[in-house]
């Protein structure tokens, strides 16, 4: 698998990862808040949010107003559920696609561990980790997903604890999308800010 340059991904930008760790921790946000929180210019927040609806992380709708005005735009983070992307859609059901025609192509000589749904899962969280710059090795005995060396430790060192809640949030969005018995627990904790490993559980 090769793994995408990280400063082609939307999240590659530090400014685009604080705009969604605000989103992420509030949903509904709206350009002037996100003004307030990053104090950045309007502009440069509207063409960071379009970047990242583009790219099927956020999701946008036109407020209700019960009352005079001119309704705002609100935006919240693509979770796979209430927010849900047709870009986080449409990638997913693609991944399952590529997944289900390797599989085919290059059959194992065991079982797969996952079901098929897990499976899904899996190929839905690969890519959008690709997209990512990262190059995910999946684990289906222990459901680990290891990310080391993660591919922006180096760039983005002086952020990692928001960088690594936003990479956690958009994971989790996605495996939701996909539907199925994983989830994402979390992220396994080290030292060395270079080691990712991802921990995934299955219901029941």
């Amino acid at each position: 698998m090769t793994t995408k340059a990280a400063g082609y991904s939307a999240i590659s930008s530090y400014s685009r990862v604080e705009i969604l760790h605000h989103i992420q921790e509030q949903p509904q946000r709206t350009v002037a808040d996100l003004v307030a929180a990053t104090k950045l210019h309007a502009n440069t927040v509207r063409e960071h949010l379009q970047r990242l609806i583009d790219d099927g992380y956020v999701v946008s709708e036109i407020e209700h107003r019960t009352t005079r005005g001119r309704p705002r735009v609100l935006y919240s983070a693509a979770d796979g559920g209430q927010a849900s992307s047709p870009v986080q859609r449409r990638k997913v059901k693609e991944a399952a696609q590529r997944g289900d025609l390797m599989r085919r192509v290059l059959p194992s000589e065991l079982p797969p561990e996952l079901t098929t749904e897990a499976l899904h899962q899996v190929d839905a969280l690969v890519e959008n980790l690709v997209d990512a710059g990262f190059d995910p090795i999946v684990d289906e005995s222990d459901l680990t997903i290891d990310l080391t060396p993660c591919a922006h430790a180096e760039v983005q060192s002086a952020h990692r604890q928001m960088l690594c809640s936003v990479h956690l949030g958009l994971m989790q969005g996605v495996i939701a999308q996909a539907g199925g018995p994983l989830t994402v627990d979390g992220m396994r904790s080290s030292c060395d800010p270079r080691d990712c490993i991802v921990q995934l559980s299955a219901r029941g």
